[in-house]
């Protein structure tokens, strides 16, 4: 990043970039931590991923308060403008993110120990696993604004859309014949929408990062499985 005469202003600029880097890995601790917290049944440990939550919430709130310092101070033009929105939308994406896996480790004490949920679990937590290790890389991805690496990941939506499809197919299926257990499957359904969603909200940030990078829109219509 070219250095600016103002030194302040190249300090500012670089803590902006590390908050939301920060966000980015906090949350990445959060959606592993949710994933677990599904496998075990962790009742504990989701009250504690609901409770750390607020800890990015306030980190978005620093990046926001950061950007119109900047914004108002600095008059930024070119490549500066474009780190501080992509920035803003970026921390705005991974306040999302850590919203999902508070959603989802509510929902996981509250699956039943049925066979059929039983059966069904693995396949949630190798989704959770995926977008996991997609966010992982476009966390990585910001840090070093390396779009080439972002959009690699943008492609790599696909796998999860079709992993995805074929959930959603197996629980309705298990539904259909365990009406029984229609509130843990239920829960599976909507848990397995958010790991979904969680995907699409790391595609957002690939698209913002080219943005960042390229000063252009990333115009190819996103892959679907």
């Amino acid at each position: 990043m070219k250095k600016h005469i103002v030194s302040s202003y190249d300090w500012e600029l670089k803590r902006l970039n590390s908050t939301v880097t920060d966000m980015g890995y906090l949350a990445m601790e959060q959606i592993e931590a949710s994933i677990d917290a599904m496998r075990k049944r962790d009742s504990k440990k989701a009250k504690q991923i609901v409770l750390d939550d607020q800890k990015i919430d306030n980190l978005e709130h620093e990046v926001a308060n950061l950007s119109v310092r900047l914004l108002a101070l600095r008059q930024p033009m070119a490549l500066d403008l474009r780190n501080i929105v992509a920035s803003l939308k970026i921390s705005s994406d991974i306040e999302r993110i850590a919203d999902y896996a508070s959603n989802i480790a509510e929902r996981s004490p509250l699956l039943s120990s049925s066979k059929p949920i039983q059966l069904l679990t693995p396949s949630i937590i190798e989704l959770g696993n995926l977008v996991s290790k997609m966010f992982k890389n476009i966390v990585e991805a910001y840090a070093k604004q390396d779009s080439l690496k972002a959009m690699q990941i943008w492609k790599s939506d696909v796998r999860v859309d079709k992993m995805y499809n074929k959930i959603m197919k197996n629980i309705i299926s298990s539904m259909i014949k365990n009406q029984k257990s229609l509130n843990s499957h239920t829960h599976l359904l909507f848990m397995a929408k958010t790991l979904e969603r969680l995907g699409d909200h790391s595609t957002n940030i690939a698209e913002d990062i080219y943005f960042l990078v390229n000063g252009k829109q990333y115009k190819k219509a996103r892959p679907k499985g």
